[in-house]
């Protein structure tokens, strides 16, 4: 069962953190990836204080077509270890599909395996509408709301500059056939060392949905870069049972030099 908690923590935190978006960030350009990105993670598994590396998670983009546009085709996928898949095998996988105009998500699906549990769910969304169509029909969704991957990308390419500490950052976020309204907020600077190496960071936490594996509430911590690519490089969490760690351990294409690295572990 910790596998099954493992897995979901890191795709709610890097795919899943539920968030609402006002105006103030409709349309924003993206700066901080391109196409070909690839960046891989470790999750980490506590409960008596010894972590353990249990599961891997991969995040892409490409540009693809669809529906007439240009689109980054952006995939998360995670796994739990093939030494722990007798304990409990994990096979995730997320996509969207994201307009490069303005980073809004034109197609969401998922495509769950979790200990022989199996679940397929897909979103396709009318910018223009302001709808969400799901297998369980069609709902209106405020205008600029994102999907539980497209969410990471427009987050990515926010200027955290503007803010002071404690400023909240509000987002949309359409899953399981619902809106989310809820924040970042925001806690400023600092230097951070992971598994990969030690980064200059921005620090912040996101507002989390009480549910069976999170208490609820600015539980989860999360540190990206400090440079123009905003990369997500640690998440730290307490869970129903332990906690969890993930860091980045691998990217590849990135759009600018990754200068928030001091030095590598």
């Amino acid at each position: 069962m910790f596998m099954k908690s493992l897995i979901i923590a890191f795709l709610f935190l890097l795919m899943g953190i539920r968030i609402c978006s006002g105006n103030e960030f409709c349309g924003i350009t993206n700066t901080a990836f391109k196409n070909d990105e690839k960046i891989t993670y470790i999750v980490y598994y506590s409960v008596i204080g010894l972590y353990v590396n249990a599961g891997s998670a991969t995040f892409t983009a490409n540009l693809e077509k669809y529906a007439g546009k240009t689109v980054y085709h952006v995939v998360g996928s995670g796994s739990s270890n093939p030494s722990y898949d007798w304990i409990f095998k994990v096979r995730d996988r997320y996509e969207s599909y994201i307009d490069t105009a303005n980073l809004q998500p034109q197609k969401f699906m998922r495509n769950i395996d979790e200990g022989g549990y199996k679940q397929q769910e897909s979103a396709t969304f009318n910018n223009e509408k302001n709808t969400a169509t799901t297998l369980k029909g069609t709902i209106q969704i405020p205008n600029c709301t994102q999907d539980v991957l497209s969410s990471i990308y427009y987050a990515r390419n926010i200027d955290y500059n503007k803010y002071k500490p404690n400023d909240k950052i509000p987002f949309c976020m359409f899953l399981d056939n619902a809106v989310n309204n809820l924040y970042i907020k925001y806690l400023g600077k600092e230097q951070i060392k992971t598994k990969y190496g030690t980064f200059n960071a921005i620090k912040f936490k996101p507002l989390l949905v009480k549910g069976t594996i999170f208490e609820g509430g600015e539980k989860m911590t999360v540190w990206v870069t400090d440079d123009a690519n905003h990369v997500p490089i640690r998440i730290e969490s307490p869970i129903a049972v332990g906690s969890v760690k993930v860091d980045m351990m691998g990217y590849g294409n990135l759009r600018h030099p990754l200068s928030s690295l001091v030095k590598l572990r």
